[in-house]
């Protein structure tokens, strides 16, 4: 991967899991994604196929870690790369008090020289591109001369790019959740960043939900990345290939999305992965339509009877169940 992806989908705990990634490729081949945030020491000594295992399918795809001992970093730089990972990202972003703890994660935005030096040992070991992502601010340290600061100092190490949540993080006060909402985006932060640093990859994050919004921010940075937009409403990717990467898109309905599925849950279930663990990335491929609630409570249902002859799914997944909520699509094209 020699180009910052237009667009992207954020690293998000307990969202963007192995079968939310498959699933996902059904509706876009070119968006990069990303795997939930791993700590470098549990995929140094655990269990790597479960932590971050991946089907072929969703690339590509980048590993996000979290950790701020360098060498350890670098040792999981390497591990992303055998592994076939198509880029690593450092998390310099997440707010949580169990993530400052070890120090790693949004606190790391006040100590740039250690995120240098991870970046720095993770390029020595591996070839694939090292990103960063990180808010515009925590704390008091919120001012964009703050940002430049951390960004002027990593960037000596050529990270490929910086990914950059436009609203600062309050370490102590305010939940992950309150962190997502309750600081103010300040978009022109980053575009600012972008047009002082010309050279640099800049990657903006943030309340980003329509196409129209990503046009707009890709007039002042490089790329563009989605967080829950891209969970709660995941339709919204089916024509992101052909208006942002120049390229044809799948062209599936949504009953051909689904019926896509099936022989993935049919074979996870056999592996001993509960329906729900799969089918609870799917409840809002119909959001924003007539019949999204009904949706949603039917395939809840389904998926909580755990029948592993997936008679219950295959009920569902049913032209003649599914025509109240699919209204004409099922014959479109």
């Amino acid at each position: 991967m020699t180009k910052t992806p237009f667009v992207s989908i954020a690293p998000m705990m307990d969202r963007t899991d192995r079968h939310y990634r498959y699933f996902m490729r059904f509706l876009t081949k070119k968006t990069l994604l990303y795997t939930e945030m791993v700590h470098t020491k549990a995929i140094i000594h655990g269990n790597r196929d479960k932590l971050i295992g991946f089907d072929p399918s969703e690339k590509p795809l980048a590993l996000q870690v979290g950790g701020s001992i360098p060498e350890e970093l670098a040792i999981c730089a390497k591990i992303a790369e055998d592994w076939g990972y198509d880029e690593i990202n450092i998390n310099v972003g997440c707010p949580s008090s169990r993530v400052q703890s070890g120090n790693f994660g949004a606190c790391l935005m006040a100590d740039p020289e250690l995120v240098a030096q991870g970046v720095a040992a993770m390029k020595e070991r591996c070839s694939i591109p090292v990103t960063v992502k990180h808010r515009i601010g925590i704390d008091d340290i919120d001012r964009y001369e703050d940002m430049k600061r951390f960004v002027d100092i990593v960037s000596k190490e050529n990270p490929a790019r910086f990914s950059v949540h436009a609203r600062k993080a309050w370490l102590q006060g305010l939940s992950p959740k309150q962190n997502r909402t309750v600081p103010p985006i300040r978009y022109e932060d980053v575009y600012r960043l972008k047009k002082e640093c010309p050279e640099l990859d800049i990657e903006i994050n943030g309340e980003i939900k329509t196409h129209h919004q990503m046009k707009e921010h890709l007039q002042y940075v490089d790329a563009v990345m989605l967080g829950r937009a891209a969970y709660d409403n995941p339709w919204l990717f089916s024509t992101v290939d052909s208006q942002f990467f120049g390229s044809e898109d799948l062209g599936l309905t949504r009953l051909e999305v689904l019926e896509q599925m099936i022989p993935y849950m049919e074979k996870s279930m056999r592996e001993g992965t509960k329906l729900m663990s799969i089918t609870r990335h799917m409840l809002q491929l119909f959001a924003h339509r007539p019949g999204a609630r009904l949706w949603k409570r039917e395939l809840g249902t389904a998926s909580a009877k755990q029948k592993n002859d997936m008679q219950a799914i295959h009920a569902l997944i049913n032209e003649s169940v599914l025509a109240p909520i699919l209204g004409d699509e099922h014959v479109q094209v």
